[in-house]
C-alpha cells in the first residue's frame, strides 16, 4: 500500500460505479487503478466514456476477468456493484485475497450469504461496508444532534418514510432488479435497504421487537416490486416504510415526537444544489373562546455540502471514510454489524410478507 493512499479497483460497470468514478477522483485520498469486466472491451469502453467527462491524472487500466482485479499486488480495495446473487462468491474471494470490499446493497440474498461474507472480511482483517451514501453526508450528523436536543422533537415516536420511483413498463422485461436470480430481494433490496437503515440509525441501532410486511405487488417470478413494512421497538416506538417501483419519484422521511416533527424530502439523494437541508415543525394549536388558530412553526436546518459530484458530497465522504480505515489498517467492525442488522430486519420483513403478515420477531 502506498502511504496516505487507498488504490482502488471496481469490479462490474454497473451504472452506479459512474458516480464513485468520480467519488474516488474527488476523496483525496483515493487512487482508481483498474476496472474489470467479464469482456475486457467493455470495460474500456467504460472507462473511456468516464474518463473522457472525468478525467482521472493516471487513466486506469481496463481488465477483461475479475480474477485479475482480484489478484493484482497494486490494489487495496475492491468496490464492487455487482448484481447481488452475484456478490457472495467475488467479496468471498476478494476478502480472502486480502482485498477491502465496499459493496453495493442490498449486500446479500440473505442473510446466511451475508453473514458468511462478513466473516470472510473478518477473518481476512480487510474492512467490509455496504454503500449506503447518506451515512457519510455531513447532514446526518447535523440531524443527530436535533434529535437529541431534547426540544426540536422532544420524545421520538413514529418514523415513516418512503422511497420510489416510477419505472418504464421496459424496466420489468430487460432490468436487472426484476430478476429474480439477480435480484431476487426487488424494490426491497434496491430501496427498502435505505428505509429500514434510517431508522435503524434514528434508533441507535436498536433491534425491532417485531416487524411485518405486505407484498403489495411481485413480478410472477415473486420479486417484490412495491412493498410496505412496519418495525415495532420497545417503548412504543414504530417506524413504517414503503418502497416501490410502481409509484412517482419520493424519498422522504419524517420522525415525529411528543414536542415536535422533523422532515427530510430527499434522504437517499439530495436535490441538487451547494446545500442539504431538513425542516423542523413545533406547531401550536392556540384555542381562545370561538377562536381556534393552528399555527405554523417551520424552520430549516442547511448544512454547506453539495448534493453531488463535489469533495464534500456524501458518495465522496463515503470513499473518503472508507480510504482512511482501509490506510489505518484498523478495519471498524460497526460497519459490517449495521449491514448485517438492516439484511435481518429486511430478510424478516419478507419472511412476514410471504405469510401474510404474520409478525415476526427477530
Amino acid at each position: 500500500m502506498q502511504k496516505n493512499i487507498c488504490r482502488w479497483g471496481i469490479m462490474g460497470t454497473a451504472g452506479i460505479a459512474r458516480k464513485n468514478w468520480q467519488a474516488i477522483r474527488n476523496s483525496g485520498n483515493g487512487r482508481l487503478m483498474a476496472v474489470a469486466s467479464r469482456d475486457q472491451s467493455r470495460a474500456q469502453a467504460y472507462i473511456d466514456a468516464c474518463q473522457a467527462q472525468i478525467a482521472h491524472p493516471v487513466k486506469p487500466r481496463a481488465e477483461g476477468t475479475y480474477e485479475a482485479l482480484i489478484e493484482n499486488p497494486d490494489i487495496d480495495a475492491l468496490y464492487i456493484p455487482l448484481p447481488t446473487g452475484l456478490r457472495k462468491e467475488w467479496v468471498i474471494r476478494a476478502a480472502k485475497a486480502g482485498k477491502h470490499v465496499l459493496c453495493e446493497k442490498p449486500c446479500g440474498s440473505t442473510v446466511a450469504d451475508l453473514e458468511e461474507m462478513v466473516a470472510a472480511c473478518r477473518e481476512s482483517g480487510v474492512q467490509f461496508m455496504d454503500g449506503v451514501m447518506f451515512m457519510h453526508g455531513a447532514r446526518l450528523a447535523r440531524l443527530r444532534e436535533t434529535l437529541d436536543d431534547g426540544t426540536s422533537l422532544g420524545q421520538l415516536k413514529r418514523i415513516a418514510s418512503q422511497f420510489s420511483f416510477l419505472a418504464p413498463p421496459e424496466f420489468f422485461g430487460g432490468n436487472i432488479r426484476t430478476d429474480h436470480q439477480l435480484e431476487p430481494l426487488g424494490c426491497l433490496g434496491d430501496l427498502g435497504w435505505y428505509n429500514i437503515r434510517f431508522s435503524l440509525w434514528a434508533l441507535g441501532y436498536e433491534v425491532p421487537r417485531l416487524v411485518t410486511g405486505r407484498l403489495l405487488e411481485q413480478t410472477a417470478d415473486g420479486v417484490p416490486t412495491e412493498f410496505s413494512g412496519e418495525l415495532l421497538f420497545s417503548g412504543g416506538i414504530s417506524a413504517s416504510f414503503y418502497c416501490s417501483f410502481v409509484t412517482e419519484h419520493q424519498q422522504w422521511v419524517n420522525l415525529s415526537g411528543t414536542k415536535g416533527n422533523v422532515q427530510l424530502d430527499d434522504f437517499v439523494v439530495p436535490w441538487y444544489g451547494c446545500e442539504t437541508t431538513y425542516r423542523i415543525s413545533n406547531a401550536h394549536f392556540d384555542l381562545n373562546e370561538c377562536e381556534f388558530h393552528m399555527e405554523r412553526h417551520v424552520h430549516t436546518v442547511a448544512t454547506r455540502e453539495y448534493a453531488n459530484s463535489h469533495a464534500s458530497s456524501q458518495e465522496t465522504a463515503l470513499f473518503r471514510r472508507f480510504g482512511d480505515l482501509v490506510i489505518s489498517g484498523k478495519p471498524d467492525s460497526h460497519w459490517p454489524d449495521i449491514a448485517l442488522q438492516t439484511q435481518r430486519v429486511m430478510e424478516a420483513c419478507l419472511h412476514s410478507a410471504r405469510r401474510g403478515g404474520q409478525e415476526t420477531a427477530l
